[in-house]
């Protein structure tokens, strides 16, 4: 019988505490210890080894977030679930830059805090498992949806491997978009991900001006990537060529770095790896059902649509559905059981 999950919740409301705590251990059958005072968190983690730590974020003297950064430091990939009663936009996307793995609204649902914890504790044990260090992947995109539609399936193989995912978005709408509900689209969508979420405010014209490099540098030093996915050169948007360019710059350290399909692709773009993403296209479809204020003008989002041209791919790969990727360069352990890649040349 395998070990039951190892649980630390830091909660100050004792109340809380104990239904966190009860649930976790009478419907999921984890150990679990509670801390209501966040200075001694560390303590209590370094010794009772954890698989999660649940955290509350208003706690005295400390914030959930001042204490994630504390965790990361002792325990880079520990997962952590973030647990509040606040629900602005800012406030969740704050918590997700904090590298939470999940962001959780109370009141909190017995089973999505069940199934939250079991389903990272899972992946953690099976980082360890394998004896492979977790690949982190940044992807980049000029706007809410562009990463999703690109490489939505393969971020979705990556979580499912064990690897940490971040999603930075340059600017939260098009210059010409009225649609005020991209931000909490994006919020819903690295959610379902369990990903990392910088969403930033720039204008098109700030990212043709050069302004993302610097952005996507502060990025590229807080996260660590080994991989970077981001817009192709090959594209009829000058916006998405000017985040190619701004990428190049910013993460020319990245030991892997390759572009993804916009739906603005060219016929210039010629993709060399072809990354399966069978079992992955409901997450992929999920993620952009999410992006609901935008389906009415960009037809591309259709399930169909996103269908029609993951099979039409996979005639140059491995699978059903595929994924293209034009590869700048690749870290040589890239293909590992959780990402699949056949590489060739397109015709």
């Amino acid at each position: 019988m395998a070990e039951a999950y190892r649980v630390v919740i830091v909660e100050d409301d004792a109340d809380v505490a104990f239904y966190t705590k009860t649930v976790l251990e009478k419907r999921a059958g984890c150990v679990a210890v509670t801390v209501a005072d966040p200075f001694l968190a560390r303590a209590v983690i370094a010794e009772f080894g954890p698989d999660v730590v649940v955290t509350d974020i208003e706690m005295p003297g400390m914030t959930g977030l001042e204490l994630i950064q504390q965790i990361r430091a002792d325990k880079p990939e520990l997962p952590i679930i973030v647990m509040t009663a606040h629900i602005s936009v800012d406030y969740a996307v704050g918590a997700l830059q904090a590298q939470a793995d999940e962001f959780l609204l109370k009141p909190i649902g017995a089973s999505d805090l069940v199934s939250a914890v079991t389903r990272l504790a899972s992946e953690g044990r099976l980082t360890e498992a394998t004896d492979r260090p977790r690949r982190h992947i940044l992807a980049i995109g000029a706007y809410p949806d562009d990463v999703e539609i690109g490489v939505g399936g393969i971020l979705a193989a990556h979580r499912a491997d064990g690897d940490t995912v971040t999603i930075l978005t340059l600017a939260r709408t098009r210059d010409d978009d009225t649609i005020t509900d991209s931000q909490h689209e994006s919020l819903a969508a690295a959610e379902l991900l369990g990903a990392r979420l910088f969403l930033e405010d720039l204008q098109g014209g700030d990212i043709l001006n050069g302004a993302a490099v610097e952005l996507i540098e502060r990025v590229v030093r807080e996260v660590g990537p080994t991989t970077v996915y981001t817009h192709s050169p090959n594209d009829s948007d000058p916006v998405h060529r000017a985040v190619f360019e701004a990428a190049t710059v910013a993460a020319h350290t990245v030991p892997g770095f390759a572009s993804f399909q916009s739906p603005s692709a060219t016929i210039d773009f010629r993709p060399s790896k072809f990354v399966s993403i069978d079992g992955h296209t409901d997450t992929k479809l999920a993620l952009l059902a999410n992006y609901a204020s935008q389906a009415d003008h960009r037809d591309y989002l259709e399930a169909e649509s996103v269908l029609a041209n993951a099979r039409y791919w996979a005639r140059y790969g491995d699978g059903a559905t595929v994924e293209p990727l034009e590869v700048v360069r690749e870290q040589s352990d890239e293909s590992t059981s959780g990402l699949t890649a056949s590489d060739a040349a397109r015709p």
